[in-house]
């Protein structure tokens, strides 16, 4: 799978689908929050994609181990350039960006609002440093302001200074803070980590969270500092357990120097061992400080004894301990007042309080834990509303493909012409249209490619051969190499995919309906029943086929990309205009994602007719054939739209250590399957999984040709909300 440094505005992943929601967090705090924003968003929107992206080597490495299991991407911001920003966008076309907290980033805004996508900012705050800067360049950066359709501060005094930055009073909103929704979880502690904590037998733990290196050289080392404090509750209290977090990776090594040079006791959390206490547990790792809180006596918070603005106290807060920081908290300025006020934080303005206020909340600290527990848990709610916020601002979003200034000006003429010759030929065949001695019901769409056309035709025909009706399929067998002008198969022939072509053999398998293969759909209809008769007839792909009479017309679009590219082809992948779809009788949204109301969408049909009947219908797996063994698996395939593919594979557990994406309708030779073969069993492949379509395909001597992996196909269905509806509602017609 190719893998391009984000940076630069790649992807190291495989895009599902577009019209998802791409998440920006910056911080590893950022990343922590954006876990249980998240899972809310899973819950609301399990099959819309969500990317995440992240600015630091930290936030990455911690991301992919938070995030990779609830995301479909995860992948590092590219440069504020337009170039990247646009490579990124074209690639994962998103409906909507959500930005957390202080990022501006003027281009990716901008490019953003310019595709249709929306733009939400959340936990929005500015800090006491950065604010002198927004108020000088307010001139720049007040029309950037002005691009978010929502900007949700964590508290008054952000929103205050948004606007005293140039955001637009109508646009900011109070969505509390995303940090307080966290979950403390106690059993979270790795079971090794677990263990070791256990064995040693611990009175009591203090940790020293994140501790950071001091601003300038005036300043101090927490490092320094915290063991400082360390030493001296080590020498009254003999069963101390010190968990010493530094904030960065690089400070891992220098804080064991240091460590070593005093000759203190400690452990490495990467190299566990015996640990005679009172000694130090350097927790040299990522992403596991927040559990450990559970099992702390009392908690000194890094970032304040330095001028570096200090770190969220929520955390070892909703774990209802006590916790102590120094005098620079400016970064969370209103929680470290709300808490100070109401005596659930100890504020301490020197190093040489450290120890005492440490020793005293040991011993006496259990009323300021469960004080500080309350303020947390009555500011929650920040994640439902971020939540809600960006759920109505994708709905209402509608992005579309920018064509480059070169596209418009070389295929918009081309375009124009398509327009005008099918729209004629279109009217001149509908005046001249001929019918047939059954009625016919046409499933098409409006656009080149896959929209599911083929699994609805077969769940159309179960549904009609439900009814005890005889059932007759007519298709034109795309890519079929028989020079037969006409193909016939009565219901349970078989025939080679030589006389049908890929899609009809699909037919032809299920067995269930009669097939007439044809570019002449019209005199195959009549030969079909003049000599195996039919009491209905499905024309597949027919919505342009005009001059054969329908009873009802069954336009299918695909709602992850409804209009193709909202041009005619070749500027996009439109047959006609969107605005023909008012000949359909009803229209089906294919490929919908669950929780999704599509109000956009929706809108756009309804200016085109109005009353139009509408039904969502979903993809819906079979059973693999053969059945799936253990092991990695390679995919590929040859569809209009390969993404769908990909992303009934994500739905169903399956991540391909191998992609491989053909043209549609793809005929496989022997030299195919080799360079399959090879990269599939390179990327350590054990077998291969692909489409119904594309098994058929596949040459023969397949099996040799790939050996030792196997071939495993999904046979596809669908799910429609309201089946009953609409059978009834073409029945009747």
């Amino acid at each position: 799978m190719r893998s391009i440094n984000g940076r630069f505005g790649g992807l190291p992943f495989q895009v599902t689908a577009p019209g998802g929601i791409w998440l920006h967090a910056v911080s590893v705090g950022e990343v922590l929050s954006a876990v249980t924003l998240i899972r809310a968003l899973r819950e609301k929107l399990p099959d819309t994609p969500i990317y995440v992206s992240v600015t630091t080597v930290t936030g990455h490495a911690l991301a992919v181990d938070k995030l990779t299991a609830l995301t479909d991407g995860v992948f590092y911001t590219p440069l504020d350039f337009c170039f990247a920003v646009r490579r990124v966008l074209r690639a994962i076309r998103p409906s909507i960006l959500v930005v957390m907290e202080t990022e501006i980033w003027p281009n990716l805004w901008r490019e953003t609002k310019r595709t249709g996508a929306g733009l939400l900012v959340i936990n929005a705050r500015i800090s006491d440093r950065a604010l002198p800067k927004y108020r000088k360049f307010r001139w720049f950066f007040a029309p950037v302001l002005a691009l978010p359709d929502a900007i949700y501060a964590q508290s008054e005094q952000d929103a205050y200074r948004y606007l005293s930055a140039g955001a637009p009073r109508e646009k900011l909103h109070l969505g509390r803070n995303l940090k307080y929704d966290f979950e403390p979880r106690a059993d979270a502690v790795a079971d090794d980590l677990r263990a070791w904590i256990e064995t040693t037998d611990a009175a009591e733990i203090v940790i020293a969270a994140s501790t950071m290196p001091g601003i300038d050289a005036t300043d101090f080392d927490e490092d320094v500092l915290t063991l400082d404090a360390f030493e001296t509750l080590a020498a009254r209290r003999a069963g101390l357990l010190w968990i010493h977090v530094p904030r960065r990776p690089e400070r891992f090594d220098s804080a064991a120097e240091k460590l070593r040079a005093r000759g203190i006791r400690f452990v490495r959390r990467t190299a566990l061992g015996e640990l005679q206490l009172p000694g130090v547990l350097l927790l040299d790792t990522l992403g596991e400080l927040g559990p450990l809180f559970a099992h702390a006596g009392a908690v000194f918070m890094g970032g304040t004894l330095v001028r570096r603005g200090g770190h969220n106290i929520l955390e070892p807060a909703f774990c209802g301990k006590p916790v102590v920081a120094g005098p620079h908290m400016e970064n969370f300025a209103e929680i470290s007042r709300e808490f100070t006020e109401a005596q659930a934080l100890v504020r301490i303005s020197a190093a040489a309080e450290l120890a005492p206020a440490l020793e005293k909340l040991l011993d006496h600290g259990s009323v300021i834990g469960r004080k500080a527990r309350a303020i947390a848990e009555s500011k929650r709610g920040a994640t439902r509303i971020a939540r809600d916020a960006a759920i109505e601002i994708l709905e209402e979003s509608w992005p579309t493909p920018r064509h480059s200034l070169l596209a418009h000006a070389l295929f918009t003429p081309l375009s124009l012409l398509w327009r005008w010759f099918s729209h004629s030929g279109l009217e001149r065949k509908f005046a001249r249209r001929q019918t047939l001695d059954a009625p016919v019901i046409s499933i098409g769409g409006l656009a080149m490619g896959g929209t599911g056309k083929t699994p609805m035709v077969l769940h159309l025909a179960r549904a009609c051969a439900a009814q005890g009706k005889r059932v007759a399929i007519l298709t034109r067998g795309y890519k079929r190499m028989s020079t037969e002008p006409i193909t016939l198969i009565a219901k349970g022939d078989q025939a080679p995919v030589f006389d049908t072509g890929d899609e009809a053999q699909i037919f032809v398998r299920a067995g269930i309906a009669h097939l007439g293969i044809a570019a002449d759909r019209i005199g195959a209809g009549r030969r079909l029943l003049e000599t195996m008769g039919a009491d209905v007839v499905l024309l597949d792909d027919g919505f342009q086929h005009r001059q054969l009479a329908r009873k009802f017309d069954l336009l299918l679009l695909d709602a992850q990309d409804p209009f193709a590219g909202n041009a005619v082809f070749p500027l996009g992948r439109l047959r006609e205009d969107p605005s023909r779809l008012a000949r359909a009788d009803a229209i089906v949204l294919t490929r919908v994602q669950r929780g999704r109301d599509y109000r956009q969408l929706l809108r756009r049909i309804e200016k085109y007719k109005p009353g139009m009947p509408v039904y969502y219908s979903h993809v819906e797996p079979e059973t693999w054939q053969p059945s799936l063994p253990d092991g990695k698996a390679a995919a590929f395939c040859g569809l209009g739209n390969p993404a769908s593919f990909w992303a009934t594979l994500r739905k169903l557990g399956i991540e391909p250590c191998y992609r491989w994406a053909f043209g549609d309708h793809h005929q496989y030779r022997p030299n195919d399957l080799k360079r399959l073969r090879h990269h599939a069993l390179h990327a350590g492949a054990t077998h291969l999984v692909t489409t119904e379509k594309d098994a058929v395909n596949l040459p023969a001597g397949a099996d040799e040709l790939l050996a030792p992996l196997t071939v495993h196909y999904l046979p596809i269905g669908v799910a429609i909300d309201g089946d009953a509806a609409l059978i009834d509602r073409i029945s009747g017609h």
